[in-house]
């Protein structure tokens, strides 16, 4: 058999494996008609994940349909604790998102972790059409984990600081600096809305799954839960 042949065969036997597993997987769960903005973080593999957003147009921010989005955008923030969260990821391809760092995330962190890596607290802010633009060009690395690739984190390189200009959820428009760990949030997260995310950038050797540890203990017997219900 030439070596063409071979490779041909095994690309189509790795392809009819994937395809079954797929299957498989897809017949756990039967289908429900659960429609946008969903109250769960959507996982890698949605292609909705690698889609650019649209803009909100000015006149359709206070509409009914955009504030359902940025109220659902709210609920699953919280419920997840996240620190920051995209339209997108609620399955909405828009430019909205949320960021947030308060005292309970900075229990996470010692005090000497907060200043290494300038962790300061924020607001609940929600951000419509955002545009950044990078001050300081310096990238700082840290670990970085995304509620949408649920239970892993990996380095990722980031710049120190940056302006974020954009549109409130009242369509007031805004202009603030940001540097340290805040700037990072706004990072991951407009990668997000340009249908980017962390593990494109990360250092690959540092990809973790987070509860390694907690599996060998258990004999592998763990669920990751996609939802904190």
């Amino acid at each position: 058999m030439k070596l063409n042949t071979l490779n041909t065969n095994l690309n189509q036997f790795r392809y009819l494996s994937f395809k079954k597993v797929r299957t498989w997987y897809a017949k756990l769960v039967p289908p429900r008609s659960i429609k946008e903005p969903y109250r769960h973080v959507i996982q890698i593999g949605d292609p909705r994940l690698r889609t650019v957003s649209e803009g909100v147009p000015l006149n359709l921010i206070t509409t009914p349909e955009i504030q359902l989005v940025i109220n659902q955008l709210k609920v699953v923030f919280k419920k997840y604790k996240c620190v920051g969260l995209s339209a997108t990821q609620i399955g909405v391809p828009i430019r909205i998102f949320l960021m947030e760092f308060n005292e309970k995330h900075a229990t996470a962190y010692s005090e000497q972790e907060r200043n290494v890596m300038d962790i300061k607290p924020c607001p609940l802010k929600v951000v419509i059409n955002p545009e950044i633009k990078i001050l300081d060009y310096t990238k700082l690395v840290f670990p970085e984990a995304c509620e949408s690739v649920k239970g892993f984190y990996a380095d990722v390189p980031r710049y120190r600081s940056l302006n974020l200009k954009g549109l409130d959820e009242n369509g007031k428009s805004f202009s603030h600096d940001f540097s340290g760990w805040l700037a990072r949030i706004i990072q991951h997260e407009m990668d997000h809305l340009n249908g980017i995310t962390y593990i494109d950038l990360m250092d690959r050797k540092t990809f973790t799954c987070g509860c390694w540890n907690v599996i060998n203990e258990h004999g592998g017997k763990v669920e990751l839960p996609y939802s904190p219900d």
